[in-house]
């Protein structure tokens, strides 16, 4: 372990708080606050990636000893490391909320590897620090389970991400709220560690920007594209728009990818928006099993629905509109920030519009024609409860060779997709089939042979993502002291696209048990 380098340019090049102690407070005219992580009595290895643990120049006998386990619950610390907490705001379901920042999150140090790679690795509910107004800076398992799951799922999906690599008992209990109705329950406390290059956030700048706070602004502004987007040059007014084009970009592309594969973060804050285009912070996600774009998993979010599925782009357009609030004291002007959110939603449009030819196995997006191909199938999908990631994967196995098949055998591959028998009348059959015949006739004008149509659609369609109920089994079976299936997950989903003989299980749809049971369907911000 000698050989691992840490080099913390966010503490050399951006101003520290001028206070050391650890306690609640505002915090000015900083970037963060140095905080070491509290002592844990019976640390414990869950599991780690292997894959990230690789990435980081780990060696395997490092990561299966008590040194590792020792680090990553925060008793020990490796040569070079500096642990501080980042100082940001945010607006909280459409609201200002002030400071915010690093509640229970500790930077241990920003790492550079063998191809000179800088990752920042991060412990997540390792002890308070100046940011966690009236909380303990603590986490449970069920939370880091889901998170550590969660980051490596969607890595290996294609989506961009922060990563994870490691889950740690702490060995004490933890008591949590779940679902904020006044029924507190201890609960087995744990640490996940968070690998990035980057975690910072849109309510990074707004902070400094809502205080007036403009070199400060400056500062972390310029850090974040020498650091972050080296290619745009030396940071001046044009850099920073060509910058803020880019994170709009970035964003877009994240939510296509959201929208892909059906995901939905549950707290699209922008304290939880990544300004380099990463899913960060799992809370109370979910996978959207039934097709329903009016879904969230956030039991907070519930009656507002601010943070649904088919809301999600929008949201995100919203939170970039903050953050060129936030950068407007360096442009000082409204109408080419204005512009460049108008890109964001022609980037957005066009990527979703490729992508979602890309999942019917078309070679490129026809005008108005695919349009109403799309739309119709995305609303005919919402007649009847249809699990998204089934449909899209056996839509392969349709026999488009034979127009003049009859309704039940056109739908015949897909009834796997299907969790109601009884709503599959025969109007809808009819409505399907009928899409599908359209569909059929689409393809004979597709340019793609059968194989590779069906290549394409199963390398943008996954056959397994980490539906809710799964991540739960793990955590139930985690909290009896056998992590065997958290780390049997994370294997499967290291090959999401394909199939695995003998993993067919966790191919299948939610079952009828998991549909209201707490943490297979709606989840709180409790953890």
């Amino acid at each position: 372990m000698h050989t691992i380098q840490f080099d913390n340019q966010f503490l050399k090049k951006l101003p520290a708080d001028c206070e050391s102690g650890n306690y609640v407070r505002q915090v000015h005219d900083a970037c963060y606050s140095m905080v070491e992580p509290i002592k844990v009595s019976q640390p414990q290895l869950v599991a780690y990636s292997s894959k990230v643990a690789e990435q980081l120049d780990f060696s395997s006998d490092f990561c299966d000893s008590d040194e590792f386990v020792e680090v990553f619950s925060g008793n020990k610390q490796l040569d070079g490391m500096q642990p501080y907490a980042m100082c940001y705001g945010g607006h909280q379901f459409g609201n200002w909320a002030g400071q915010l920042g690093d509640g229970r999150a500790i930077n241990l140090g920003q790492l550079i590897n063998s191809k000179n790679e800088r990752y920042i690795l991060q412990l997540k509910g390792a002890g308070p620090t100046p940011y966690s107004r009236s909380a303990d800076g603590l986490a449970v398992l069920r939370s880091s389970v889901r998170e550590f799951l969660c980051s490596e799922a969607m890595y290996h999906l294609g989506v961009p991400t922060t990563r994870a690599l490691s889950v740690v008992l702490t060995g004490e209990q933890v008591v949590r709220d779940m679902f904020y109705d006044g029924n507190p329950e201890p609960e087995p406390g744990a640490i996940v560690c968070r690998v990035s290059p980057c975690f910072t956030r849109f309510g990074s700048f707004e902070i400094f920007t809502s205080r007036g706070q403009t070199g400060v602004l400056e500062q972390l502004v310029n850090y974040t594209i020498d650091n972050d987007f080296p290619a745009l040059g030396k940071p001046c007014r044009e850099v920073y728009l060509q910058w803020f084009r880019e994170v709009c970009e970035h964003t877009a592309r994240l939510m296509v990818d959201w929208m892909r594969v059906g995901f939905v973060h549950g707290v699209m804050n922008t304290d939880n928006m990544s300004i380099t285009g990463l899913t960060i912070d799992y809370g109370p996600y979910g996978w959207l099993e039934n097709y329903d774009p009016q879904w969230t998993p956030n039991t907070t979010d519930a009656q507002g629905k601010r943070y649904r599925y088919g809301h999600q782009p929008q949201i995100a357009q919203w939170n970039l509109f903050k953050l060129a609030n936030a950068i407007y004291p360096l442009i000082k002007q409204a109408q080419p920030l204005q512009e460049m959110l108008n890109h964001y939603a022609e980037f957005y449009n066009s990527s979703w519009q490729t992508m979602m030819a890309s999942k019917l196995g078309l070679v490129e997006f026809n005008g108005d024609e695919d349009e109403a191909l799309i739309m119709d199938l995305l609303n005919t999908l919402k007649l009847v409860e249809t699990d998204m990631t089934i449909f899209f994967r056996r839509l392969t196995e349709v026999d488009v060779s034979n127009p003049h098949q009859s309704d039940d055998e056109f739908l015949a591959p897909l009834i796997d997709a299907y969790y109601v028998e009884d709503q599959l009348t025969n109007t809808y059959k009819s409505k399907m089939a009928d899409w599908l015949r359209r569909y059929t006739q689409r393809l004979a004008t597709n340019s793609l042979s059968t194989s590779d149509r069906i290549k394409l659609m199963n390398s943008v369609n996954p056959k397994y993502v980490l539906r809710n109920y799964l991540a739960q089994l793990a955590i139930d079976k985690s909290a009896q002291g056998d992590h065997s299936l958290v780390n049997e997950i994370l294997e499967v989903m290291r090959n999401p696209y394909e199939a695995q003989p003998g993993k067919e299980k966790f191919a299948q749809k939610r079952p009828d048990w998991a549909r209201h049971r707490p943490g297979c369907s709606m989840l709180s911000c409790s953890s």
